[in-house]
């Protein structure tokens, strides 16, 4: 019998199999829509585009981050997910990391989906690459850190 040494790359691996292939999305719907404080009209855009190109499967799961003052127009404008909120520099972007880094995400997902070009996720991007998840990155053009480009697989522009 083979021990197992927990924490091992092939612990984790055979440890996410007893999930189904699934994608996490976690959106910094702020950073998609190019506003500190998102419309309606401009949540239900980045959806839209969003969902069209990128699909959402059934065992998915949608995390969205903003501030205080967007969060009702994000819960309208991308209803049926879940919501994060942090108000300050970066609190959306710290409300997403906490999810990626303290909720067990490369057990639980094959595929994560990052939606924002800020480069303070390329550590955690990295981190989920180098643990067998695969790794795609949404974001505007002209607005992807390189940080978070390099931790990528993939890379997928907003062209609205």
């Amino acid at each position: 019998m083979r021990a197992k040494v927990k924490g091992s790359k092939a612990t984790q691996l055979s440890d996410r199999w007893q999930f189904p292939e699934r994608t996490l999305h976690v959106v910094d719907i702020e950073n998609l829509a190019g506003a500190g404080i998102p419309t309606l009209i401009q949540v239900s855009m980045v959806q839209d585009w969003y969902l069209t190109r990128l699909g959402f499967g059934a065992a998915d799961q949608a995390v969205l981050a903003s501030s205080h003052l967007g969060l009702i127009n994000t819960a309208l404008g991308w209803p049926h997910a879940r919501y994060r909120v942090r108000s300050g520099r970066d609190g959306a972007d710290l409300e997403l990391i906490d999810v990626l880094e303290h909720e067990d995400v490369a057990r639980r997902f094959s595929h994560v989906v990052i939606g924002s070009g800020d480069g303070m996720f390329g550590r955690v991007a990295e981190s989920l690459r180098d643990r067998g998840v695969r790794v795609t990155v949404v974001s505007r053009p002209g607005s992807l850190a390189a940080a978070l480009a390099q931790a990528a697989q993939n890379v997928v522009y907003l062209d609205f």
